[in-house]
């Protein structure tokens, strides 16, 4: 396989043509299709030690909610071959805390801000979209695929009456920011879920989130986690991630919508990024891989220019395979 990410971080792009990386997703500009994923890069200034953190096409937010939240209990992340399990909780400052103290500095940074907006029911999330269409965020990213809380979450997710109520409800008060719909790759029909979202009101959306999953402790002969369940991400997930976007976007095909779609899951490296543009996603979000090498998405960045230009693609749009 290819290095795309070798010497990435050199000036070794300076004295060649840089290719068009930007994509526009529902309206908004981003400078390039890379983006921090949901719960994995803080607000961004936690990094700024590390990189430019300007140079990223996106920040995602920590999933907010109406009212702080602790999260859960006992042992939280637990490593796994090739994989991440966490039990989170959606451990948050809530959304009028973030507005406050979180917010002006993010927005100094430069990146596209996407705030990642969850609840227990439909009245929360419709509270929350309310203060978040009024606010300096540029986009909101509807989470209804959440598998490591006791209520709402994932079960927004499954059945696309109920996705469909909740898109339709939140579409109507979130006017002025474009409404991205998180998808779970633990529903029954994908599909079905994602034609509901769509008609209900979706201007975007992203998936996966993370796959529901277990681990068990042997020495203590219990479940690790307290909540039992927890989220698997990590490389692991990543070809059946690409399989379910590869699948979304036919889906879309078949219907005819224009809708953009963000591929999460795995990414890792420029290849992994390329493979997911290859298959259709508009853009990309990287999570996981941030954790062990906090240069990933430098590096994936870098490693797309060097693909663009070693094809002769002028425009990132130019790497997908999967035709308009």
């Amino acid at each position: 396989m290819t290095d795309l990410n070798k010497d990435n971080s050199s000036d070794s792009f300076k004295n060649q043509y840089t290719p068009n990386m930007n994509v526009t997703i529902a309206g908004v500009k981003f400078r390039n299709p890379v983006i921090a994923a949901s719960g994995t890069f803080g607000s961004g200034k936690e990094y700024a030690d590390y990189f430019d953190v300007s140079v990223l096409g996106g920040i995602c937010t920590k999933g907010l909610t109406m009212i702080p939240r602790a999260g859960n209990s006992g042992i939280r992340v637990w490593e796994t071959p090739s994989g991440l399990l966490n039990s989170i909780g959606l451990e948050n400052m809530g959304i009028h805390a973030f507005l406050e103290k979180e917010l002006p500095a993010m927005r100094q940074l430069g990146p596209v801000i996407i705030a990642n907006l969850c609840g227990a029911e439909t009245n929360e999330y419709v509270k929350g979209a309310v203060i978040l269409n009024d606010s300096q965020v540029d986009m909101i990213e509807l989470n209804i695929s959440c598998p490591n809380v006791k209520v709402g979450g994932m079960a927004f997710g499954l059945d696309p009456g109920t996705s469909a109520a909740l898109v339709s409800a939140v579409k109507r008060v979130c006017r002025q920011k474009p409404l991205i719909v998180k998808l779970t790759p633990n529903a029954p029909s994908l599909s079905s879920i994602a034609r509901s979202c769509i008609n209900a009101g979706a201007d975007a959306l992203s998936l996966v989130n993370s796959f529901k999953a277990m681990a068990i402790d042997i020495v203590n002969k219990k479940p690790v986690f307290d909540y039992v369940s927890a989220g698997l991400s990590g490389p692991a997930i990543k070809p059946i991630a690409l399989h379910l976007v590869w699948e979304l976007i036919d889906t879309l095909k078949e219907s005819k919508s224009k809708i953009p779609v963000i591929g999460i899951g795995g990414i890792a490296c420029a290849e992994d990024a390329i493979e997911f543009l290859m298959a259709g996603a508009s853009a990309i979000q990287v999570g996981s891989a941030t954790f062990s090498n906090p240069h990933t998405m430098i590096d994936i960045i870098g490693g797309l220019q060097k693909y663009m230009a070693s094809n002769n693609i002028l425009n990132i749009s130019g790497i997908s395979i999967r035709g308009t």
